[in-house]
């Protein structure tokens, strides 16, 4: 095996070899999940244990997810506990990222202090966004109803740690709940995602903690993918880096104490979803995507397709229709990739309660 070949299937090993079936667990293990296509994150779970899709809102449900905007400003869902400490660390660099677009909107300093003031007593019972922004107009907080000002009002909100996303108040639309108590990684003490009068947020420690998550996730790896899935600054991943003891293995890339590759065996197969993880996790996607085929899993903006991807290497794409998974390799599939996705097929349509046939398109 090639020194290549032997960092994909490494960490492709640490993201999916292990399958915890709860939601919150899922979600610990892969420091969240990016959360901002409701099917995306139940394929993105299913990639990684979950077996019963109503199991993700039930989770929201029992208050053991929420979700927030937090690595790279996108909507993850993380565990409940874990909400405060993520929102502490990121709030300062959310709100500058957001200030331009919100006075653009009409968001002026007084309207959203008002909003500030006034929406911790609006969530009882949650409210879904278009109800929240009714509650906030109804209580002097004259923001405009349409367009894009709801959605940024919302977001301004979570990031001052006021709010969080929770289970769905109608089909598809979710909730808008309290952050909810949890335990700053920063100081020990309990967090509510707000700052803490009288202390400054020791921001490397809750950073460490989650290069601790991404590297058990995501290794090996360097400071430069930490700082690319997260959205911290390079400087802030390398003292994460050397606050969890990440010990370098080779040249720029590094793993947490003791780790070693994954035995030999089959290869590891997986069908992810869009937005998956995986996709998002590193500076650059290659190796694991020749950049020939670069464009069939990003043809531009934002959307990540769904992937065929064995032992960190991306093969292909894949859709599903009416009663079967149309697979499009980018290649003629390896042999030994052909019964993993056999496996995939099936679970997946076990997953959505469809049996699905697979179809292999042309490759190239």
């Amino acid at each position: 095996m090639t020194e290549e070949a032997e960092l994909l299937r490494w960490r492709m090993h640490a993201q999916f070899a292990e399958r915890p079936s709860a939601v919150a667990e899922i979600a610990r293990r892969c420091a969240g999940v990016q959360a901002q296509d409701a099917g995306a994150v139940r394929l993105a779970l299913r990639a990684r244990g979950l077996t019963d899709p109503a199991a993700v809102q039930a989770a929201y449900r029992a208050g053991e997810v929420v979700a927030s905007w937090l690595m790279r400003g996108t909507l993850h869902l993380v565990p409940a506990e874990e909400a405060a400490g993520l929102l502490a660390l990121y709030r300062e660099r959310l709100l500058r990222a957001g200030a331009r677009r919100r006075r653009e909107l009409g968001l002026t300093e007084e309207l959203c202090a008002r909003a500030l003031a006034v929406a911790p007593g609006l969530l009882d019972p949650p409210p879904s966004r278009a109800e929240l922004i009714a509650r906030l107009r109804e209580h002097g907080v004259p923001v405009e109803p349409t367009g894009q000002a709801p959605a940024h009002l919302t977001a301004f909100l979570a990031a001052h740690g006021v709010l969080c996303r929770g289970a769905d108040v109608t089909p598809r639309e979710p909730g808008y709940r309290p952050v909810p108590p949890g335990r700053d990684p920063a100081v020990g003490a309990p967090a509510t995602g707000r700052p803490a009068t009288g202390r400054p947020v020791v921001e490397e420690a809750v950073a460490a903690e989650l290069a601790r998550r991404y590297l058990g996730a995501f290794g090996p790896a360097a400071p430069a993918d930490l700082a690319a899935w997260s959205g911290l600054p390079v400087a802030v991943a390398r003292r994460a880096f050397a606050a969890v003891g990440a010990t370098e293995l080779r040249p720029g890339l590094s793993a947490l104490p003791g780790s070693v590759p994954p035995p030999a065996g089959p290869p590891l197969v997986r069908l992810l979803g869009g937005y998956d993880n995986f996709l998002l996790g590193y500076r650059s996607r290659e190796p694991m995507l020749d950049a020939v085929w670069a464009r069939r899993i990003n043809a531009g903006g934002g959307v990540i397709r769904p992937a065929l991807v064995a032992d960190g290497r991306v093969l292909g794409t894949w859709r599903k229709a009416p009663g079967e998974l149309l697979v499009e390799p980018f290649e003629p599939l390896p042999e030994a990739v052909r019964p993993g996705l056999a496996a995939e097929v099936e679970a997946v349509g076990a997953f959505l309660a469809e049996p699905l046939a697979l179809r292999l398109g042309d490759a190239g």
